[in-house]
C-alpha cells in the first residue's frame, strides 16, 4: 500500500492533476513524513517520490519545506538511513539553485557528510559531489570539491575510493590541464596500482571506466604517462591468464576470484575500441595487436562475445590497416560457442564490407588472402548454426549472408553457398529459416553477373521447387515468388517466374492452390499492359478455372475474395502510389540492364586478355624458334657454343649472305655434294691431328680452308674478307674472342699460307661456304 501510494502521489504531481499549492500543503507533507519509515524499502520508495517531485516544485517551496528540515537530518545524531537520504537530497537540489546559494547553504552540509563516521554515508555523499560541482560552477570546483575528492580517494574504505574514482572520471572536463597533470594523474595512478595489487573488487569498476578515464586525461598526458596507462591496460587484459613477465600462469584461482578476473577482462574487451583510439590506430600493430589477439582467444566465452560485439567499431577505426585483424575475424566466425557467432551477427554485414573493401593494406595481397580464409569460415559458421537447436541464430545468419555478393566473388558464392541455400529451402524443418534462405538465394541470383550461372539457378529453382515432388517445396516456390517480386523488376519476374507460378493452379494439393489464390493480386500487379496482354489472359484463365472446377471450400472462398480485389485494383489504388511503384520498377530494370552490360564488358575484357596472352605466347615460341635456328647455324660454321642472336639479326645475316654469294664468280667445278661436313667441338681446329678422329684428305682440306677464310675475315681487312657471309664472320669473331689459343693458332696458320692462294683454293673455299650456309639454314628451319 505504501509503494502504491508513493507512485500515485508522484503521478498526481507529474501529470498536473492537482495544483502545486495543493500538492505542497497536503501531499508533500505525507511524503516527508514517510521518509523516516522503519521499513527501508518503503522509505526508499518515498525518497524516490520526493526526488522526482523536486524537479516540479518551485524553488521557494524546496527551500522552506525540504532544505530547512534537511539541516537537522544531516547531523550525526540522526539515523544512518536519514543521513543517506540527506546526501541524495543535497545532490538533487544543488542543480535547482544558483551558485552562491549552493556554496553558502549546501556546501557546509556536504563537507560534514563527506567526513561522516560511516563509510556508506561518505560513499553516498562522494557520488553526489558531481552534482554539487556542477551546481557551484567551474570557478569554485577546484577550491571546494577537488580537495574533498582527493581526501576521499585515499579513504580506507574501498567503496569510498571507488566512488571517488568514478566521480573524478565524470568531472574530468571540469578540471584544467594543470590540475589533471599535478593532482589527478598521480591520484589515479596510485589508485590503479593499489587496486591491481590488493583490491580485486574495485578492479571491475576500474576496468569498466578505463576507456573514459584515458580519453579524459589524454590531452594532458606526457609521452611517459601515456605509455604507463597503455601498459596498465595490457596488464588488465591478461589478468588471471599470465604473470607480469609474460609466462603462462599455472596457478589455480578460487572460483570467485576467477570470475572477478574474467569480469575485468570482459570490461577490457568492452573498452578496446576506445583504447585503439587512445593508442592511435596507426600504432595498432605494435601496441595493441597482441592484446587484441589474446582477447579474441580468451578462454572465457563472455570475453570473446564482447570482442565480437565491438568488432565492427575496431574495423572502422583501423581503416586501411584493417587487414591486421583479418585472422581474428575468421577466428571469431569459427568460434566453438554459438553466443560469440550470434554477437558477431549484429553488425556482420558492416564488418565484412569494411574488412574486404579497405583491406588492401600495403600491398594487393591482403584482400586476396582473406577471401580464401573467409569463405570457408562463413560456410562453417552456417553449418554450425544449422546443427544447433537455436534456429533464430541460423535465421539471422542467413539474413546477413545476403550481403555476400558485395564481399566475395560470384564464383565463390555459386560453388560454396548456392547449393547450401537450395538444401536449406528444400530440407530444413523450420519455416522462417527456409524463407530466409529463399531470400538469400534470390539475392545471390539478383547480383550474379554470369548469364550461364543465372540460367542454371533459375532452372534449378523451377525444377526443385516449382516442379518439386513435395507440396512443401511448391509452397516454398510461391514464397520465393513473393521475394522475387520485391527484388526484381516486373519484366524479369514475368519472364522467369510468373508462368510457372500460374501453372500451380492445377496442383493436386489444396494448400498450394490456396496460397496461389492469395497471391493472385500481387501477380497481377507485375503484369504490364499492353506488352504482357497474353500473361493477363493466362491469369484470367487461371481464375476462371478456379471458379469453375475448385472443390475445396476454403480455396473457393479465397478465390471469390480475390476476384473482388482484382476488379478493384486499377480503381482504388491512388495515382501517386502507382507512380512511385513504377519509378521503383524502372530503377530495378536499369540496374539489371547495367549488370548485363557489365557482364558483357567483363567478357570482352577477358577475351581480349586471353587473345593478348595467346599472341604473347606465340611471339615467345617464334623467338625461341629463331634462337634455335641461329644456334644451329653458328654450330655448323664454327662448331663452338656461341651466344644467342635475335630473329632480326638472323634476317640481316641471310640478306648479307645472299649479297656475298651474288658477288662471287660461279665455277663449274664444285665439291662433291654427297660429302658431309663433319663439325667438331670448339676445342678442335685444323693442325691438331692428335685430338681429332681420322679424316680423309678432302675433308681435312675443306676444314683447313674454312678456318683460314674465317680467320682472314677477322684479322686482315682485305677485299676478299668483305665477300664472306656476315653471320659467319660474327660467329667466328666470337669464337676467336672466346678461345684465344685457337686465335693464336689460326693466325700462325694464316701467316703460313698467305702466299699460297690459287684458283683451286678459291673454288674449294666457296664450296665449303655454300655447304655450311645450307646446313645452317636447314638447322634454323628445324
Amino acid at each position: 500500500m505504501q509503494l502504491a501510494a508513493a507512485g500515485s502521489f508522484l503521478t498526481l504531481l507529474q501529470d498536473d492533476i492537482v495544483l502545486i499549492q495543493t500538492h505542497t500543503h497536503s501531499i508533500l507533507q505525507i511524503v516527508l513524513l514517510n521518509l523516516d519509515h522503519r521499513d527501508t524499502v518503503v522509505s526508499n520508495a518515498w525518497l524516490e517520490t520526493l526526488l522526482s517531485a523536486i524537479d516540479a516544485l518551485p524553488k521557494e517551496t524546496i527551500r522552506q519545506e525540504i532544505l530547512s528540515p534537511l539541516v537537522s537530518k544531516a547531523q550525526l545524531s540522526q539515523s544512518l538511513q536519514a543521513r543517506l537520504a540527506s546526501c541524495r537530497i543535497l545532490g538533487k537540489v544543488a542543480c535547482k539553485f544558483e551558485s552562491p546559494i549552493v556554496k553558502k547553504d549546501l556546501l557546509p552540509l556536504v563537507r560534514s557528510l563527506c567526513q561522516d563516521v560511516e563509510y556508506e554515508v561518505r560513499s553516498c555523499m562522494c557520488r553526489q559531489l558531481e552534482n554539487i560541482a556542477r551546481g557551484i560552477g567551474l570557478d569554485h570546483t577546484k577550491a571546494a570539491v577537488l580537495p574533498e575528492l582527493v581526501e576521499l580517494a585515499r579513504d580506507e574504505g574501498s567503496t569510498v575510493r571507488l566512488a571517488a574514482f568514478d566521480t573524478i572520471i565524470n568531472l574530468l572536463e571540469m578540471f584544467d590541464s594543470d590540475d589533471r597533470t599535478r593532482v589527478i594523474f598521480p591520484l589515479v595512478k596510485t589508485f590503479c596500482e593499489k587496486c591491481f595489487k590488493a583490491d580485486e573488487a574495485v578492479l571491475a569498476s576500474l576496468s569498466f571506466q578505463y576507456g573514459k578515464l584515458c580519453h579524459g586525461l589524454s590531452a594532458s598526458f606526457t609521452e611517459e604517462q601515456h605509455l604507463w596507462f597503455l601498459e596498465f591496460y595490457k596488464k588488465l587484459c591478461v589478468l588471471g591468464l599470465q604473470h607480469e613477465n609474460g609466462h603462462s600462469d599455472n596457478q589455480v584461482y578460487p572460483l570467485e576470484l576467477e570470475s572477478k578476473y574474467a569480469l575485468v577482462r570482459r570490461n577490457c574487451a568492452y573498452n578496446f575500441p576506445a583504447m585503439v583510439l587512445f593508442a592511435d590506430p596507426n600504432h595498432f600493430l605494435t601496441e595493441l595487436y597482441p592484446t587484441f589477439s589474446s582477447l579474441c582467444h580468451d578462454p572465457e566465452i563472455t570475453v570473446r562475445r564482447t570482442m565480437a560485439e565491438g568488432f565492427h567499431e575496431i574495423v572502422k577505426l583501423l581503416g586501411p590497416n584493417v587487414h591486421f585483424i583479418h585472422k581474428e575475424l575468421v577466428v571469431l566466425l569459427q568460434d566453438d560457442s554459438l553466443e560469440v557467432l550470434d554477437a558477431l551477427l549484429s553488425h556482420l554485414q558492416e564488418t565484412l564490407e569494411l574488412a574486404t573493401s579497405r583491406g588492401e593494406g600495403p600491398g594487393p595481397e591482403s584482400k586476396q588472402l582473406i577471401v580464401p580464409e573467409l569463405v570457408p569460415a562463413l560456410a562453417a559458421a552456417e553449418q554450425k548454426a544449422a546443427l544447433s537447436l537455436r534456429w533464430r541464430v541460423h535465421e539471422r545468419l542467413l539474413q546477413r549472408y545476403a550481403c555476400l555478393p558485395r564481399v566475395v566473388s560470384a564464383d565463390q558464392i555459386y560453388f560454396r553457398f548456392l547449393q547450401r541455400m537450395f538444401a536449406i529451402v528444400t530440407t530444413n524443418n523450420v519455416l522462417p529459416v527456409q524463407r530466409e534462405a529463399a531470400r538469400t538465394l534470390c539475392m545471390f541470383l539478383r547480383y550474379n553477373r554470369k548469364q550461364e550461372q543465372r540460367q542454371e539457378i533459375i532452372g534449378k529453382v523451377l525444377q526443385e521447387l516449382a516442379q518439386g515432388r513435395s507440396y512443401w517445396n511448391r509452397l516454398r516456390y510461391l514464397d520465393l515468388c513473393e521475394i522475387a517480386m520485391e527484388l526484381f523488376s516486373k519484366a524479369y519476374f514475368c519472364k522467369h517466374f510468373l508462368i510457372q507460378a500460374l501453372e500451380l493452379v492445377n496442383d493436386p494439393v489444396a494448400n498450394v492452390r490456396y496460397k496461389l489464390c492469395h497471391m493472385l493480386p500481387q501477380l497481377r500487379s507485375t503484369i504490364r499492359l499492353p506488352a504482357d496482354k497474353h500473361l493477363l489472359q493466362q491469369l484470367e484463365f487461371c481464375v476462371r478455372k478456379l471458379l469453375c472446377r475448385e472443390k475445396d471450400k476454403d480455396v473457393v472462398a479465397t478465390v471469390r475474395k480475390t476476384v473482388l480485389e482484382l476488379d478493384k485494383m486499377d480503381i482504388t489504388e491512388p495515382y501517386h502510389k502507382r507512380h512511385e511503384r513504377d519509378l521503383l520498377d524502372q530503377k530495378k530494370e536499369k540496374e539489371e540492364t547495367l549488370l548485363l552490360e557489365m557482364e558483357q564488358l567483363e567478357r570482352q575484357q577477358s577475351e581480349a586478355k586471353l587473345t593478348s596472352e595467346k599472341h604473347t605466347e606465340k611471339k615467345r615460341r617464334d623467338s625461341k624458334t629463331g634462337l634455335s635456328g641461329t644456334k644451329g647455324l653458328s654450330g655448323s660454321t664454327s662448331g663452338a657454343t656461341l651466344s644467342t642472336s635475335s630473329g632480326k639479326e638472323l634476317r640481316k645475316a641471310k640478306l648479307a649472305r645472299s649479297r656475298s654469294l651474288s658477288s662471287h664468280p660461279t665455277t663449274p667445278k664444285m665439291a662433291n655434294p654427297d660429302k658431309t661436313l663433319k663439325v667438331k667441338d670448339s676445342g678442335s681446329c685444323p693442325g691438331k691431328g692428335k685430338n681429332l678422329l681420322p679424316m680423309n684428305a678432302d675433308e681435312a682440306l675443306r676444314s683447313h680452308h674454312f678456318s683460314v677464310a674465317a680467320a682472314s675475315s677477322v684479322l686482315s681487312p682485305t677485299p676478299s674478307a668483305s665477300s664472306m657471309p656476315v653471320l659467319i664472320r660474327s660467329n667466328t669473331t666470337n669464337t676467336l674472342v672466346d678461345h684465344p689459343h685457337q686465335h693464336q693458332h689460326r693466325s700462325s696458320t694464316l701467316d703460313h699460307r698467305s702466299t699460297n692462294g690459287s684458283k683451286d683454293t678459291q673454288s674449294r673455299k666457296l664450296s665449303i661456304q655454300r655447304k655450311s650456309n645450307s646446313f645452317g639454314m636447314q638447322s634454323g628451319r628445324e
